[in-house]
């Protein structure tokens, strides 16, 4: 492909809107987490999300030892939050890397302070490139604030192409 044609694919991918996630997983004591902006729903019945995790990452070793996760949906305003998921994972008593949390049926953590939240269990995996395509059964899900996704492009990050 020609250096125009690949500027253009670049340009083209990061058109598709993104908001931003925290995944996370816990298997006994080990937690991982990270902020992902790559989801969507991808069936009704049963309900199923699609997330790009990096396959490098101490959150995606979890994620493979436990299958199960939760998604905490950052709401507008909180680029904040999300920068503070980009580091390495550090639960300290009941916050992860500075975030208070809750947990419900999987025990992955739920940031307290997201817009809303889905949790299941892990039923496939597409370890194709540099992040797996992880399908994941929504089983339970709760709405907290309710406000609009905060997205990759209110943040002023460019993270796809």
């Amino acid at each position: 492909m020609n250096e125009q044609a690949e500027a253009a694919k670049k340009s083209t991918l990061r058109m598709i809107p993104y908001g931003l996630y925290v995944l996370t997983a816990k298997d006994g004591d080990e937690v991982g987490s990270g902020a992902i902006n790559w989801v969507t729903q991808t069936s009704f019945a049963p309900p199923l999300v699609a997330m790009g995790v990096k396959k490098d990452s101490h959150l995606y070793a979890v994620l493979q030892k436990t299958g199960q996760f939760a998604l905490s949906f950052l709401a507008t305003g909180q680029k904040d939050l999300a920068f503070a998921h980009f580091k390495p994972t550090a639960v300290e008593g009941s916050t992860i890397n500075g975030s208070a949390f809750e947990t419900y049926e999987t025990g992955a953590p739920v940031l307290s302070d997201a817009s809303a939240w889905v949790e299941g269990k892990v039923v496939g995996n597409v370890d194709i490139g540099d992040h797996a395509c992880v399908i994941g059964e929504v089983t339970n899900a709760g709405t907290l604030s309710g406000a609009p996704i905060l997205t990759l492009e209110e943040c002023g990050v460019k993270y796809g192409g």
